[in-house]
């Protein structure tokens, strides 16, 4: 089933393509999986999706500018941003291709910033900044994060009430940072009780974002939705990626 957020995410990006004539152009997009070290250094810790296995970060790049998208389904693509434009979102890695492709193109263009994964004390750093975000601007908020992250898990837990929806059924009923992980079963409620949503991009790749747009504040985090973020408008915090 075609998801018609991630269709309007396509348009928009195809427009940005066709008003600067790419599609018109020989251009390649390369995507590769890279391991963890390339990803994202030492950040320490070693509850990471990648450094898990369960996900991998797909890299586009064009004209010298880089761009990722985080997927469970990952392998190598080459072609044309034509190429790119005509592809079925229907699967993961399909979604990933377009994904990191927007987001590489984006940036060369300068229309998106921050598209590369921060390393080592990065996500550490960046989770510290969220917090102190958080507080000044949506003091005393009931928090639902979807998807674990544990540096974010970490900073916000103690100054404010968070719950944490994940799909990794080895986090699911796990207690990480003083916080229960949980799973699908408890989604709806925990979603309808928060004030606000901390939300990663990877939700776009797996195409269930559009389920948490709730008409409530909504604050996404990673490199993933950099791209998307710019073009439809949505906030979003990643502090410490390049």
């Amino acid at each position: 089933m075609k998801s018609s957020l991630l269709e309007e995410i396509r348009a928009r990006t195809l427009a940005v393509w066709a008003e600067n004539g790419l599609l018109e152009e020989p251009i390649t997009v390369r995507a590769r999986t890279l391991s963890v070290e390339e990803a994202i250094g030492n950040p320490e810790g070693d509850d990471f999706p990648l450094q898990k296995g369960k996900e991998r970060l797909m890299e586009a790049e064009f004209r010298g500018a880089r761009g990722q998208a985080f997927t469970d389904r990952f392998g190598d693509f080459t072609g044309t941003l034509a190429d790119v434009a005509r592809m079925p979102l229907e699967n993961n890695f399909r979604r990933a291709v377009l994904i990191a492709a927007c987001n590489a193109t984006l940036r060369a263009l300068g229309r998106c910033d921050r598209t590369v994964h921060c390393k080592d004390s990065g996500p550490g750093e960046c989770a510290a900044l969220l917090r102190d975000h958080l507080l000044a601007k949506y003091p005393g908020a009931r928090i639902t994060q979807v998807g674990y992250q544990p540096k974010i898990v970490q900073a916000v837990a103690g100054s404010f009430a968070l719950r944490v929806l994940d799909l990794d059924p080895d986090n699911v009923g796990q207690e990480r940072h003083g916080v229960r992980i949980e799973g699908p079963e408890t989604a709806r409620e925990a979603l309808d009780r928060a004030d606000l949503l901390l939300v990663t991009g990877s939700t776009l790749t797996n195409d269930s974002l559009g389920g948490f747009l709730l008409g409530k504040p909504v604050i996404f985090y990673g490199t993933t939705i950099a791209g998307a973020a710019a073009l439809m408008g949505w906030e979003r915090f990643c502090a410490r990626s390049a």
